[in-house]
């Protein structure tokens, strides 16, 4: 008989949802980690016999799942949860966001908010997320201290921002933060053109997109054409923002997309609700990435029609700004997608895992337990579920289960929640943040 190999941990639990293959609900299998990756999968009691690990953990009553990914989110705005949401969009963006922001999204802003952030998501069960940051260079050295993976998007408008003076300082910029993090392992880096960016700008974004072979990521609602000022539609606007509305659906975007030669593999489309099914075919054929993050869209004034499904793997979950959807919760996002599409369980927890490590362009790393990619992992407490097994299994989770019912996190192989605690950060001291920047940024109002 071989002798037992080392390994780091074994992973126990009453259920396993490797979600690739499709469908698939295992009892009494564990996973062995190594190295921060998977390395087997397979019946418990096999791999007792085969590994010898430093550290077993047993969950008689969890389902264990591949990490939520969450793709498309600002984790810094976990600072501004109680804010007004009014939509559409670009009215929310001008009319309550722009004034904050040109008060106080400064560097410790997003170094404390990202932070907020990063533990909403570990304890709701995300282990990946991209972030569209005003500085995404404090988002990535946060996302590095603590251990956590990320795309993390870099800003491209004509106007003067927080980051960056006009479209040439934002590639500039772009291009510098891309060197530094070319080579590192759980930091991607994306293009994120921000509204009002015009054909111009986005074609050299385009080009250099393609000479660092990145990824881009386009909100469809930011990009759709603004009626004219003066017109009917124009005119049902607050008055300042009257070219902010956007038109009821975002008629026209798709196509200037693909004129511009941006739909393709590589880039993802944020706003699905904002999509009809003939524009949705024309992404998919293209090649496109389709995120949808249906809380915030409803609450942002998308129309609460069926969710249609495109075809493919390249469809993920987001749950936008923590400000309007009101927290990091995939679990709700899967819910309602799965209610609003008509989906199962199983497809729901696929676009939150696989679906959206594939829109992230990730999907060779995490998104599902197979062996040889990280360990990135997540565990359901079901006992209060008639989970049983099969699909019954997944729609425990998705049609029964919260956020407060994740109990374990590993990012790697490495615990960041353990038995409902939160190690990553200082419980305690993230609990002050908010109320001590609501103060602060309400005293920058009144001077």
């Amino acid at each position: 008989m071989s002798k037992p190999q080392p390994a780091d941990l074994l992973i126990e639990p009453r259920w396993l949802l490797p979600i690739a293959p499709a469908n698939t609900v295992l009892e009494r299998h564990a996973v062995v980690v190594a190295g921060g990756r998977i390395l087997a999968l397979g019946p418990a009691a096999e791999l007792h016999a085969r590994f010898l690990p430093r550290e077993h953990v047993r969950r008689e009553r969890h389902a264990l799942m591949p990490g939520l990914v969450n793709a498309h989110t600002c984790a810094c705005h976990a600072l501004l949860r109680g804010l007004p949401v009014r939509g559409p969009r670009l009215r929310w963006l001008a009319e309550t966001l722009a004034p904050l922001a040109q008060r106080g999204f400064g560097a410790d802003f997003v170094r404390d908010g990202t932070r907020l952030g990063i533990a909403a998501m570990l304890r709701a069960g995300i282990t990946c997320f991209a972030d569209l940051s005003p500085r995404p260079e404090e988002s990535a050295r946060v996302v590095a201290a603590a251990r956590m993976r990320a795309a993390i998007g870099l800003p491209v408008t004509d106007a003067a921002s927080a980051w960056a003076e006009g479209a040439s300082g934002h590639l500039a910029r772009a291009e510098a933060l891309w060197d530094e993090y070319r080579s590192d392992s759980r930091i991607t880096l994306y293009f994120a053109p921000r509204a009002d960016v015009s054909d111009a700008t986005l074609m050299r974004m385009r080009r250099v997109a393609d000479e660092l072979e990145a990824r881009i990521a386009l909100q469809i609602d930011e990009l759709a054409p603004r009626p004219a000022p003066g017109t009917a539609a124009a005119g049902t606007a607050p008055a300042g923002v009257a070219d902010c509305a956007p038109p009821p659906r975002a008629a026209g975007v798709v196509q200037r997309l693909a004129e511009l030669g941006l739909l393709r593999p590589g880039c993802s489309v944020i706003g699905m609700l904002s999509c009809d099914a003939d524009e949705l075919g024309q992404l998919t054929h293209h090649g496109a990435s389709v995120i949808a993050c249906p809380q915030a869209e409803l609450r942002l004034g998308a129309a609460p029609a069926a969710l249609v499904l495109p075809a493919g793997e390249r469809t993920g979950l987001g749950t936008d700004s923590p400000a309007v959807a009101g927290g990091c919760d995939l679990l709700a996002e899967a819910r309602l997608a799965a209610l609003l599409s008509g989906g199962t369980a199983a497809q729901a927890l696929r676009l939150a895992t696989l679906g959206g490590a594939s829109a992230l362009g990730l999907a060779s790393h995490i998104g599902s337990i197979e062996p040889g990619k990280a360990a990135d992992l997540t565990c359901i407490d079901l006992q209060d579920s008639d989970a049983g097994q099969g699909a019954r299994v997944a729609n425990a989770i998705v049609f029964g289960a919260t956020r407060s019912q994740v109990s374990d996190v590993w990012t790697a192989g490495r615990a960041a929640v353990s038995s409902g605690r939160l190690l990553t950060f200082d419980e305690t001291e993230l609990a002050g943040l908010p109320a001590r920047w609501a103060q602060r940024l309400a005293l920058e109002a009144a001077a």
